[in-house]
């Protein structure tokens, strides 16, 4: 008789239980998975092997198996927080410079502007380039940019195909035809002119200028556009304009078809030189060679209607947050109106995920057996997404775990009682005489 069996069960038993007060415990920890004890039987080694009646030593801790399953996604109030929805984990710099891996999105902005868990640790991701319009190079800590969005002059923006100013609309089908006069136009006399627009344009130090177009129905069919910024002609720039006796040339000149579409032979776009109308001028050639697309305008019987009328500039504006889309794009959000992509989040995936190692502050670290890891952006191949604004509640069921710490006392009660009639039998042999 021994002893061996009983003590070994009380040994695993005890682990296990180990095992189900830490997923307990965790069982409201934001990214935590839980893990199960594993046991396996012991049999005495010998030459020739067992043998068909060899009685087992007992039983042994074989692992303690972490279950990487999905947790539920809940909303949380804070833009910051992330959860993934499928595999993949998020990849972060602790203190000591090593990279870890974790679930747990729950993000803020640290004393330096690092974006980080709670623990401190930096949240990596790759660096955007808005040349080529995706992340490239190795994962970096996120950093939020130093100081405010720089001011972009109009006809400056960073796409090239966006730079300039962008116009369409509907003209008036019916509207009257302006009779000739001397001058042709005149900004100030409303009826030298069908209709006008206005907008803000901006230089190189995020000044705002007003940019107005005047639109004038010269025959049918046929269009003039006149410009002035800051109420002085285009053309003019900066020279003392007197209505009664300059004659502003169009930007533009306009003809559509019977069918209400722009002719093939009309322009429908030009490059700009406008001088600087303040007094004194800040940048005597303000613009040189400003794009100005003028597409998608139409002439039916409707009343004037402008469809689209953008610029490219921007005044100077302040940092106000962060964003992350369900690509993983971190997207910095100024007062002015502009959103920079800034990093892509990538997430770490691993042959076996059940390798990693347990390093506490619900992160794990990489592992021989884990195998070398794999980085997709999110939604990218087999990786998970991510959404902003929630976070991925640990995967242990409570209830589950209750009724396994009962069966475990049991065993626990049962081992004992083992060792207790195995103690009564030892002794019954020391009585014989």
């Amino acid at each position: 008789m021994s002893f061996q069996q009983g003590l070994s069960g009380l040994s695993v038993t005890t682990k296990a239980m180990d095992v189900i007060g830490n997923n307990i415990a965790n069982a409201g920890t934001i990214g935590a998975k839980g893990s199960r004890a594993e046991f396996s039987a012991m049999y005495a080694a010998s030459l020739n092997g067992t043998g068909s009646a060899a009685a087992g030593i007992g039983v042994q801790l074989a692992a303690i198996a972490q279950q990487f399953t999905q947790g539920n996604i809940t909303a949380s109030e804070n833009t910051m927080d992330l959860a993934i929805n499928g595999r993949g984990f998020f990849m972060f710099q602790d203190v000591n410079g090593n990279e870890v891996y974790g679930r747990n999105g729950q993000l803020k902005i640290d004393r330096n502007d690092f974006v980080v868990n709670a623990q401190g640790m930096k949240l990596l991701a790759k660096p955007w380039n808005e040349a080529v319009s995706r992340a490239e190079g190795e994962p970096e800590p996120v950093r939020l940019p130093q100081g405010g969005g720089d001011a972009i002059k109009t006809g400056q923006g960073v796409v090239p195909e966006l730079r300039g100013i962008r116009m369409s609309m509907n003209f008036d089908a019916g509207a009257a035809i302006i009779p000739v006069t001397t001058p042709a136009i005149n900004f100030q006399d409303p009826s030298t002119f069908n209709f006008s627009t206005s907008q803000t344009v901006y230089d190189g130090q995020g000044l705002p200028l007003t940019l107005t177009y005047y639109f004038q129905k010269t025959d049918v069919n046929k269009w003039d556009v006149h410009a002035s910024v800051d109420g002085k002609p285009i053309d003019k720039g900066s020279a003392a304009y007197d209505p009664a006796v300059d004659d502003p040339a169009p930007i533009m000149q306009i003809e559509f078809g019977p069918d209400g579409r722009i002719l093939d032979t009309s322009p429908t776009q030009t490059k700009l030189d406008i001088s600087d109308p303040r007094d004194p001028p800040s940048e005597p050639a303000l613009y040189v060679q400003l794009p100005f697309k003028f597409t998608g305008a139409t002439q039916f019987g409707a009343p004037f209607a402008i469809s689209e009328l953008k610029q490219d500039g921007y005044p100077f504006g302040k940092l106000t947050g962060i964003t992350f889309d369900g690509s993983g794009i971190v997207k910095a959000s100024y007062s002015n109106g502009r959103f920079i992509n800034l990093y892509q989040l990538q997430l770490a995936d691993f042959p076996n995920v059940q390798g990693l190692r347990a390093m506490g502050g619900n992160v794990w670290q990489g592992s021989f057996e884990s195998g070398e890891k794999i980085v997709n952006a999110p939604g990218a191949s087999s990786a998970g997404t991510v959404q902003s604004g929630a976070v991925e509640e640990s995967n242990i069921d409570l209830t589950s775990e209750l009724v396994n710490m009962i069966t475990a006392q049991r065993m626990y009660q049962a081992n004992a009682q083992t060792i207790k009639t195995i103690d009564q039998a030892m002794q019954t042999l020391v009585n014989l005489r």
